[in-house]
């Protein structure tokens, strides 16, 4: 990041962060998981890092907050290193779908009966199936640890109630999951496989977490700031390429045009976006709007996109 990138950035973000804000009144914080309907619908908090670990914040970035669908391009990533392309991709698609992400229409309609992605519920739960372990607790135990890596922090864990949340409330993710058992998709047992894919999406993190993870997609697979290749560059470009067609739900095409950046987002409203070659971004705002984003935190990474010229389009 330049020092003029760096100075504008505090001079400007603070403001233009408590523009956004004010469009928090007109989204709502999801409420089909109980537990996430506890944050607070006027948070905002933004986390910008740079190849050489300066940064610059501004809002409620220090607020925790899970994962949630974020975590499903990290562990699909996890599933690539452990499988090789052929194998996950014989069990997932690559197109999106044009359905809301916890849809199961296509499952039943179109043949062979896989998830059109990895970043739909019924994709990301056949990914949690696919990641190297004997039992569900080493799979887990592994996720984790990749986490922890690419965060650069050992203190990452799981929100207990939020995953308890998750498990006693998810009753349209085990139809999917149960669908996919019965279309010989997943292979293990399918409480052990929604075990997996709950506890990966309440893992907590921050903004700062969010970002640095970033970093590393943003470049290729290796973090700038120790120089360690933590991900095979491949990897990094299936996953980016997911995020820009379907990282957004229902909204990819639009944060595409808007942005112009590779993203994914999670219903606790945390974004996760990355300037490629430049900067690892986090976001965290509750309110969503109609198509599960952060309302406030979209807005507030258009105005950043336009304003530093960052779409890749």
């Amino acid at each position: 990041m330049s020092e003029s990138t760096m100075d504008r950035l505090n001079a400007l973000l603070p403001e233009w962060l408590e523009t956004s804000r004010l469009h928090t009144g007109q989204g709502k914080v999801a409420s089909y998981i109980p537990e996430l309907f506890k944050a607070s619908q006027d948070d905002l908090g933004i986390h910008i890092m740079d190849a050489e670990g300066n940064h610059v914040s501004a809002g409620d970035c220090g607020v925790p907050f899970t994962m949630q669908s974020i975590s499903k391009v990290f562990t699909l990533i996890l599933a690539l290193m452990d499988h090789g392309e052929e194998a996950v991709f014989f069990n997932v698609g690559k197109e999106p779908t044009g359905d809301d992400y916890d849809s199961m229409i296509k499952l039943e309609l179109v043949e062979p009966g896989i998830p059109f992605n990895p970043l739909i519920n019924a994709g990301a739960i056949t990914v949690s199936s696919l990641v190297g372990g004997d039992c569900k607790e080493e799979k887990s135990r592994r996720i984790l640890e990749f986490f922890r890596k690419l965060a650069h922090n050992e203190r990452l864990g799981y929100n207990e109630d939020v995953y308890r949340s998750e498990s006693e409330s998810g009753h349209l993710n085990r139809s999917l999951a149960y669908f996919l058992k019965h279309n010989g998709v997943i292979k293990d047992d399918v409480e052990d496989v929604l075990a997996v894919y709950f506890r990966h999406c309440s893992i907590e993190v921050t903004c700062a977490d969010l970002a640095r993870m970033a970093l590393v997609l943003a470049y290729n697979g290796t973090d700038p700031i120790t120089g360690e290749e933590l991900i095979p560059r491949r990897y990094v470009q299936i996953a980016k390429t997911f995020m820009t067609t379907c990282g957004m739900y229902n909204a990819s095409g639009e944060f595409a045009i808007e942005v112009g950046l590779p993203a994914k987002s999670g219903v606790s409203g945390g974004i996760l976006t990355l300037v490629p070659g430049q900067f690892g971004i986090g976001v965290i705002g509750p309110a969503l709007n109609r198509k599960g984003n952060s309302l406030a935190g979209v807005h507030l990474l258009e105005r950043l996109s336009k304003e530093f010229d960052w779409s890749f389009f």
